[in-house]
């Protein structure tokens, strides 16, 4: 069903666009720009560049040049020259497409992967957004966050674009972690509020147990694709030290000090939050 819709997506660019009539003189501004969007924005493409297929990608870079060639014809006031060029271009992307996806089925994966993922960050965005207009978030909280997320989202899309799909679900992950930490730490500042409203210690201990558990899976999904060594160098002496809070607290609440398991298990959170800021994840505070 993939293939059928990237086959019917190049057909149509191979044909006339709607609405530009044929005839003496008529521009072709509108399919001149569709065409260019095909060669260098569109799935088809980057199935191309991700291949990683020297044949595939051969093909495309002669659609980029009779595009150039297409430009250059309308601009002469050619455009018969250019309606010509342009329909070559096209037939040269759908073969290129049909190369790439005889061994590209592996990559073709990882870029699926990549939209599950990019879908999260965006509906985790909008969440973020509510819980802000919920809780009146400071301006200039909100607004880096914001940044920070966005950045590495468009990021990611320019890594996507040049090929490196790999190096672009590494940094889209670290976006997840960011807009995932601000939710995080807007929802733990009820932690005062809702202490109130615990049944119990034990209560308020999972709670803080829970808090420290997402933490520590954020920086496990930030630390995927890094060396270890890297992450020795930048993280060790937190997660070091957040491992420890961590069992101190479990050893306390083993003998029903949950008083002291909730403090060991806030100091074992707040080295993961250390973590993630060297990271470069924005965290108040």
């Amino acid at each position: 069903m993939k293939r059928v819709a990237v086959v019917v997506a190049l057909l149509l660019a191979a044909a006339p666009m709607a609405g530009a009539v044929e005839g003496v003189g008529q521009p072709h501004g509108g399919r001149l720009q569709f065409v260019g969007a095909l060669i260098e924005e569109s799935s088809a493409a980057r199935r191309v560049q991700a291949s990683g297929n020297a044949a595939a990608m051969a093909k495309r870079e002669q659609a980029r040049e009779l595009h150039r060639k297409a430009v250059a014809a309308h601009d002469a006031g050619d455009h018969a020259g250019a309606e010509a060029q342009l329909t070559q271009a096209s037939k040269l992307m759908f073969e290129a497409v049909r190369i790439a996806e005889q061994d590209g089925s592996a990559l073709t994966k990882k870029e699926r992967d990549f939209d599950s993922r990019l879908a999260s960050v965006e509906a985790l965005s909008g969440a973020f957004e509510r819980i802000c207009d919920e809780k009146k978030c400071a301006a200039a909280m909100r607004g880096e966050v914001r940044r920070s997320v966005d950045e590495r989202v468009a990021k990611a899309k320019d890594l996507r674009r040049a090929g490196g799909i790999d190096a672009a679900r590494s940094t889209l992950d670290e976006a997840y972690v960011a807009i995932k930490v601000a939710i995080e730490h807007q929802r733990g500042g009820d932690t005062l509020v809702r202490s109130l409203k615990f049944a119990s210690k034990e209560e308020e201990y999972r709670y803080e147990l829970d808090r420290n558990d997402t933490h520590k899976m954020l920086m496990r999904l930030l630390m995927e694709g890094r060396t270890e060594a890297s992450a020795a160098d930048d993280y060790r002496r937190f997660l070091d030290q957040a491992a420890v809070l961590r069992s101190r607290a479990e050893k306390e609440a083993a003998e029903k000090r949950f008083e002291a398991a909730i403090e060991a298990l806030e100091g074992s959170t707040r080295e993961y939050q250390r973590a993630l800021r060297g990271a470069g994840i924005y965290i108040p505070g």
